[in-house]
């Protein structure tokens, strides 16, 4: 897989969790998507790029898995 290819993979694996997450879906297949992203991202050098993406998800799966609402956005 060369770096577009790998771009559009990680790209579609995080639409899919994102997407996944509004549809309900079980944690677990969300962070398996978000997860893949990652290591994708590893493998093609892209993972200082995607890593903070990613961890933005799942901080916020955790966080919904426990019932917490979300931070208030930061004063503009």
């Amino acid at each position: 897989m060369d770096e577009a290819e790998a771009r559009r993979k990680i790209h579609d694996l995080l639409l899919t969790g994102d997407n996944r997450l509004k549809q309900g879906v079980s944690a677990e297949k969300i962070r398996q998507n978000y997860e893949e992203a990652l290591a994708i991202a590893r493998e093609h050098g892209l993972e200082e790029g995607v890593r903070p993406l990613v961890e933005i998800r799942l901080n916020d799966l955790e966080r919904l898995a426990r019932g917490s609402t979300p931070p208030a956005p930061p004063d503009a």
